[in-house]
């Protein structure tokens, strides 16, 4: 069998394995079928590209597994009229999903070198409607802003009020919220012309949510 039909057979089994896990939203499936996890992952850890786990990256970092990034995308409800922020860019794969889901996409992250990295992915992808920017993700995008969605991929005690700030009226933002050094809960947030609302869905552990920029990386 070929390399791509290998890829093609992986990423198909990969999706039913989703859906097995409880994935119900198909516009959902059909982006993490279209974009290759493999691309993403460190090429010593190919052989794990479509396992559901979370995989290390550069700067300490982490990729998510598969099947938090359908959790996650799924309670933010995106469509193809919106503009989406993402905290966090790290491999650039959680982006990657929603550019094919969104309008427009800006990803943030503090590490240039994790930037640079997801800037060259989307390009081999041909994803024109990304942005990855090198940013203090607690400050947003805010010459970028307003957003109807925003995607926090790293632990933080409690949501920095600049993104609530750029998020739009009837928007939805969507954190994995508690202690960066134990379980957090990822919540979805409701953004209303009476104030802002929260569901809370299911146990989560990402890296935290630091502040400022790398100095080095």
């Amino acid at each position: 069998m070929s390399d791509t039909k290998t890829e093609e057979t992986e990423r198909a089994a990969f999706v039913r394995g989703l859906r097995r896990r409880g994935a119900k939203d198909e516009l959902v499936l059909r982006a993490m079928e279209l974009v290759p996890r493999a691309l993403f992952v460190d090429p010593g850890l190919r052989q794990h590209a479509y396992d559901d786990v979370a995989l290390p990256i550069a700067c300490g970092q982490t990729m998510s597994q598969p099947s938090v990034v359908v959790e996650m995308t799924e309670a933010l409800a995106v469509t193809a009229t919106h503009r989406v922020l993402e905290v966090g860019t790290g491999s650039g794969y959680q982006a990657a999903i929603l550019a094919h889901l969104a309008a427009d996409v800006v990803t943030v992250d503090r590490y240039r070198s994790l930037v640079a990295d997801a800037q060259a992915r989307f390009q081999v992808l041909g994803l024109r409607n990304v942005a990855a920017l090198v940013a203090d993700g607690r400050g947003g995008a805010p010459a970028r802003a307003p957003f109807d969605r925003i995607m926090v991929t790293a632990a933080t005690p409690e949501v920095p009020r600049a993104l609530f700030d750029q998020l739009k009226p009837d928007g939805i933002l969507v954190a994995p919220v508690g202690d960066p050094a134990s379980v957090q809960h990822l919540i979805r947030y409701a953004k209303s012309p009476s104030g802002i609302s929260s569901t809370t869905l299911s146990a989560v552990r990402f890296v935290p949510l630091l502040e400022g920029l790398s100095a080095t990386l």
